[in-house]
């Protein structure tokens, strides 16, 4: 998106590590693969080659020659955890993830960078070939077919997530917990933190309204 990326060049070095951060902690805590956030990675790829360009070009022994370095190695851990926690989860969904790559409207977010989405694939057409020379192939003509959509277990958005609210919400509906109980709203304030049900305020993460903790 043009806009989009217009917004990241505009970004501080400074901003740009936190939205790595959030990006990190939103994609480790929700119980689904978000979507992709491919500037921000360039970005960071090239905020740490400049870094290091800058300490080839420091004096030795000078102190913040450490400091710098401490700082690259806490980048760098962030943004491997972060793509680390993707492959994961692409790994552990992948036909649900596929499916819904697949049927994204025209102009939704791409939850895959395009090589996460080769990656998918190539992990797709390596089960079914292995389980079609290790299994299928043995059974009963009826049942060498198997549907992995159905198979494999779809991510749990009903399970609970913390969260800190970063923009005000109001009227967010939360569902009840029990049959007795009925549909209410709440007000989400700036600053405050809660346990929600995490399909319940899965907007507000992809918006950045909510930041998962």
């Amino acid at each position: 998106d043009s806009d989009e990326g217009s917004e990241e060049l505009v970004l501080t070095p400074a901003q740009l590590i936190r939205s790595l951060e959030q990006a990190w902690l939103n994609e480790k805590f929700a119980p689904e693969l978000l979507e992709s956030k491919p500037e921000i990675i360039e970005c960071v790829v090239e905020q740490l080659d400049h870094m290091e360009a800058n300490l080839k070009r420091a004096k030795k022994g000078d102190l913040k020659v450490s400091v710098h370095r401490m700082e690259i190695e806490r980048i760098r851990y962030v943004l491997s955890s972060y793509l680390r926690c993707r492959l994961v989860k692409i790994e552990k969904f992948f036909p649900h993830v596929l499916e819904k790559e697949k049927s994204r409207a025209e102009g939704e977010p791409s939850i895959l960078s395009p090589e996460e989405f080769a990656f998918a694939k190539e992990y797709m057409a390596n089960t079914e070939t292995y389980l079609k020379n290790v299994a299928l192939k043995h059974m009963p003509p009826n049942l060498q077919k198997v549907s992995l959509l159905k198979s494999v277990p779809k991510p749990n958005l009903d399970s609970f997530v913390f969260l800190r609210v970063l923009e005000r919400q109001e009227n967010i509906l939360v569902e009840p917990e029990t049959d007795e109980q009925r549909e209410y709203t709440i007000d989400l304030e700036e600053g405050s933190q809660h346990l929600i049900r995490y399909k319940t305020i899965a907007p507000l993460v992809a918006s950045g309204a909510v930041q998962l903790i």
